[in-house]
């Protein structure tokens, strides 16, 4: 460790002598991209493996009970990993990436660069219904940050740098560089500035290129386009869209719900007993559950989407047309349940792949209901242009859906109907949904940074960082007389009045009383009650910057009390708002 450390220390000295900070991040951006894909393909592996040596010996037509234990199983040892090891909060990792941003300056610990891999490793092997991108998201983002971190970069060279490692773990777990930087670019909601993306090309390019060299050429789904798009399905993709949409709303606020009653339960040990339960009897009814769903969606797309009762107890029923359409339309719903239950009992894992899997399977639920009424569309299409829908509509990222289906499908000759699927899916969840579940959690605390550079901003600031105390208070039982006295030693025209118990009162205002403040006769009989006033808005001392200048905008006045459960604490000017406001712009700015 001394001499990683040291080696660091002579790079660092060397660097401030021959590169200036931007070159120094083309370069990281290069080592980025290469852990991080590293990273992607390693965790991949380690998935794939495990789950195949768990299941080897399952058979395609008779059900197997060791679904009903392997997933809580896996669970279990998650938990136990997480909370003896790791010791610290794991889940959700575009989340934590995203909060990182606004509330640690981009500061991600060092054990996120491999507890995620291990933890989803033994999550989504053992059967769990999630996927390992968020994962391996939160570990390349992790990576980006440390290494910023050890060579003493700024915040806005780390959050390229977090932004690369989130692009690099992308472009290496699905070979898809394009798709890599639009994430980071839609969901991070990072700058599109040069600055920023032309390192993001080069983490993104670099783990692509590796994962080809490791992991071959193919791409991450067999398909093959047989039947070219037709205008006249144009109106069906609008379906299919709106479907996806509706469905996406569904997924999200069940993924909230169902995560909202784990949470309630104390008790951890009762958390992975009730979701391991429940998830084994999900994924022993319907197999096609197991893990990330990949195999499903290559069934699917390999015109095999009825084998997807396979290894069930309902496998004599898949030649009959319409009970695979209600079994489609049951799985997708026990679907979003069995994800929810995963994450929310204390396993690993995101909302990525749930989403290609759900994707996939509206576009074959849908397009079999038109096969079936003799409108005949190609199935394995729509199950393609379903899992773009589903993404833009659950992760509210319609060009990262787009580009993603395309690169590791082959299939960019379905160019349009994916672009206008995944638009229509966007434009019916966007109403119903302001945010994706990623942003969900901390747009309700005012924590999200936007590509608006002005919320961005304020999201960073911070209240306790604003706040004046250096205001003369004045007890609300002095005399005119006493308050004279206070005003002649201070520099300012604000006085907060509070009484014994230095509760907040009111305030007076210098100007309110000038006119008459050097007329003697009153000091001994006016008293600072009679003259303070009740300002038109409080603050308190957790409220969101936001929120703040929303109450200075509506009451119009310059200055605001910070009150905490009626005590005084503070003033804040929005004058000092402004001067924070440009330091940090400049920071948030530079190039």
């Amino acid at each position: 460790m001394r001499k990683i450390t040291s080696v660091i220390s002579f790079i660092n000295s060397w660097r401030l002598k021959h590169l200036n900070e931007r070159e120094m991040l083309l370069i990281l951006s290069f080592a980025v991209g290469l852990l991080s894909g590293f990273a992607a393909i390693i965790l991949k592996n380690l998935i794939y493996h495990l789950g195949k040596l768990l299941t080897q010996n399952f058979t395609s037509y008779s059900e197997s009970y060791q679904y009903l234990a392997y997933p809580g199983l896996g669970i279990l040892i998650t938990v136990l990993y997480v909370r003896f090891f790791v010791k610290d909060d794991i889940g959700h990792g575009v989340t934590k990436v995203l909060e990182s941003i606004a509330n640690k300056k981009g500061r991600m610990r060092a054990h996120n660069m491999f507890t995620s891999i291990i933890s989803s490793t033994i999550t989504i092997g053992f059967g769990g219904s999630v996927g390992a991108e968020a994962p391996v998201v939160l570990t390349g983002s992790s990576i980006g940050s440390n290494i910023a971190r050890r060579f003493n970069l700024s915040y806005h060279t780390m959050t390229v740098l977090i932004g690369c490692g989130a692009a690099g773990a992308i472009a290496g777990i699905f070979k898809a560089p394009l798709a890599g930087i639009l994430f980071a670019i839609e969901v991070l909601m990072l700058d599109m500035s040069m600055t920023s993306l032309l390192p993001l090309l080069i983490s993104a390019s670099t783990s692509a290129s590796l994962a080809y060299f490791l992991m071959g050429s193919a791409h991450h789904f067999d398909f093959q386009i047989d039947k070219a798009f037709n205008v006249a399905n144009i109106p069906w993709y609008i379906v299919l869209g709106i479907f996806c949409g509706l469905f996406a709303f569904l997924f999200t606020q069940g993924n909230l719900y169902i995560e909202g009653r784990f949470h309630k339960m104390k008790n951890p040990y009762l958390k992975v007993i009730t979701g391991g339960t429940l998830l084994g009897i999900f994924i022993f009814l319907f197999p096609s559950l197991w893990g990330e769903g990949y195999f499903t969606i290559d069934q699917i797309l390999t015109d095999a989407g009825s084998n997807i009762l396979n290894n069930s107890l309902f496998v004599g029923f898949k030649e009959n047309k319409f009970i695979l359409i209600g079994m489609i339309l049951l799985i997708m719903l026990v679907k979003i349940i069995a994800t929810a239950t995963t994450t929310g009992s204390g396993g690993s894992g995101g909302i990525f792949a749930p989403s290609l899997f759900l994707g996939g399977m509206a576009g074959f639920f849908v397009s079999s209901i038109l096969n079936v009424n003799g409108t005949m569309v190609p199935a394995r299409n729509f199950a393609l242009v379903g899992m773009a829908g589903m993404m833009a509509g659950v992760m509210q990222s319609p060009m990262t859906a787009i580009f993603l289906i395309a690169e590791i499908t082959g299939g960019f000759g379905l160019l349009i109907p994916l672009m206008i699927t995944s638009a229509t899916a966007y434009l019916t969840v966007k109403p119903l949904l302001p945010h994706s579940l990623y942003h969900m959690r901390l747009a309700q605390r005012g924590e999200l940074i936007t590509h608006n550079k002005d919320k961005a901003v304020l999201t960073l600031l911070k209240l306790k960082n604003v706040i004046e105390t250096d205001l003369r208070t004045v007890n609300v039982e002095s005399t005119l007389g006493e308050l004279v006295r206070i005003i002649s030693t201070s520099k300012r025209n604000i006085f907060p009045v509070i009484d014994h118990e230095k509760n907040f009162c009111g305030v007076v205002l210098l100007d309110d009383i000038r006119e008459f403040m050097f007329d003697r006769e009153r000091y001994a009989t006016t008293l600072v009650k009679d003259l303070m006033i009740m300002p038109p808005e409080i603050i308190a001392p957790d409220e969101k910057m936001e929120n703040v200048m929303k109450k200075f905008s509506d009451s119009g006045v310059w200055n605001l009390p910070v009150i905490n459960n009626r005590k005084y604490i503070g003033f804040i000017s929005k004058s000092t708002i402004f001067n924070a406001y440009r330091a940090e712009l400049v920071r948030f700015s530079e190039e």
